[in-house]
């Protein structure tokens, strides 16, 4: 697909912009920033067995310091995202950037469970709410015009996927080859490797940004923006089915390489497991950017749930073999993250670009919550009952009530001028 025109703002204050400011350098940077941020944590799984093999911990101590890492990338993405609103992107980027590669480092050295939660936990969790496809997302709704915006929220979600293609396989062959400390320090050399591209998705803060959300929002407070928001009901049924989301990403991301252990799959059924996850998750992100200029955005996203519920119930149902979990992970793959789109759209649509990341922060918040409990209950259940089919049917269950919560949205700007808050 073609990108479409730049902004019709003259061509000489086109020529005046810097080529790393334009429009199509600002998209390739800010889908390398995605891919590479979420690469490695997309690889996360691929370590659970050598590293509790080498230190003789149980599948419950590696999945906590997952799940700690899950919700407090949750925890601190508001909160970046408030800061990047009130004084740009540029500095959270690198700030995210350097804690992410440290916690790389720290996972990479840790041989007790203490510093292996700091490590992948509390450094990579909090390195992530900073510098994750998240906040690229919010930097192209200000940065990019309105013709660029849908199509590039699909290709910065699609760009995320293909960190999950090129990971697990890379990181499987070092893993083989030169072992998984030295695997996980050259995930954080790549990670730094993004530094400079902060430089093309640096944007104002809000003192200086123009916000497009109406007359009453450019004087709105924080607070007074986090009231409007959660007084809104559509907003609320949005962040509340975002949690399913995570809930299953985060299990299938953490515990599918185990799972498929366990059945006596071999190793590399896992990493291309996980591989495909991300090749079809590209492409279904970029058809989730298209389908939502063209239907209403609720009902892709009760589509979307739906059809998870329906690709997990078929994977355990069938017999496993290297053929079914492959297939799964293309099913699957295609509905990954293609909520992305249509959940940041909403945000947009209905608060405008001006506290953008701050509230696409709290909706994602409930995503990791979600995220968090996924990659928990997977290694308690599993520890319990050496089992992760509860679990499963857990996210079949909530992939149904999510597509259900998502039907109700109504899909319009919040109306300033008369209610603060309508439903």
């Amino acid at each position: 697909m073609s990108p479409p025109a730049a902004s019709p703002t003259g061509s000489a204050a086109r020529t005046a912009t810097p080529f790393w400011r334009t429009p199509e350098a600002i998209v390739v940077c800010g889908c390398l920033m995605a891919l590479i941020t979420f690469g490695p944590r997309a690889s996360a799984g691929l370590f659970q067995i050598p590293m509790t093999t080498e230190y003789g911990w149980t599948r419950e101590v590696f999945s906590l310091s997952l799940a700690i890492q899950n919700l407090l990338w949750g925890v601190g993405q508001p909160f970046s995202g408030a800061i990047a609103d009130r004084y740009g992107t540029a500095r959270v980027f690198m700030v995210g950037l350097v804690m992410y590669a440290l916690g790389l480092v720290v996972m990479a050295y840790a041989s007790t469970p203490g510093v292996l939660h700091l490590g992948a936990g509390v450094l990579i969790g909090f390195g992530l709410s900073a510098c994750s496809f998240n906040l690229v997302l919010a930097a192209f709704a200000k940065l990019l015009p309105d013709e660029w915006k849908p199509i590039a929220l699909g290709a910065g979600t699609a760009a995320g996927s293909f960190g999950q293609f090129f990971y697990p396989p890379i990181g499987n062959i070092l893993i083989e080859n030169i072992g998984w400390h030295q695997a996980l320090v050259v995930f954080a050399l790549t990670v730094l490797a993004a530094l400079p591209l902060t430089l093309a998705l640096a944007t104002r803060g809000n003192g200086k940004h123009v916000a497009t959300a109406g007359p009453s929002a450019a004087n709105q407070s924080i607070a007074q923006a986090l009231a409007e928001a959660f007084r809104h009901r559509s907003y609320v049924l949005l962040v509340l089915g975002f949690f399913t989301c995570g809930f299953q990403l985060a299990f299938i991301t953490v515990h599918m390489p185990a799972y498929l252990k366990d059945i006596s799959m071999p190793a590399w059924v896992g990493a291309w497991t996980l591989a495909a996850i991300g090749l079809a998750n590209a492409f279904g992100s970029l058809g989730s950017g298209w389908l939502m200029q063209r239907m209403p955005k609720r009902h892709l996203l009760a589509w979307i749930y739906f059809g998870r519920a329906l690709a997990i119930f078929a994977f355990i149902m069938l017999p496993a073999s290297p053929a079914t979990a492959l297939a799964f992970g293309v099913a699957i793959g295609f509905l990954w993250l293609s909520t992305v789109p249509p959940t940041s759209a909403l945000v947009m649509l209905m608060f405008g670009t001006k506290y953008m990341a701050m509230l696409y922060g709290f909706a994602f918040f409930s995503h990791q919550v979600g995220g968090f409990l996924g990659v928990l209950l997977g290694g308690m259940l599993y520890e319990a009952t050496g089992s992760y089919i509860v679990v499963w049917w857990l996210s079949i269950a909530l992939g149904v009530a999510s597509a259900l919560i998502n039907l109700p949205i109504v899909e319009r700007p919040v109306d300033r001028g008369a209610a603060p808050a309508p439903a």
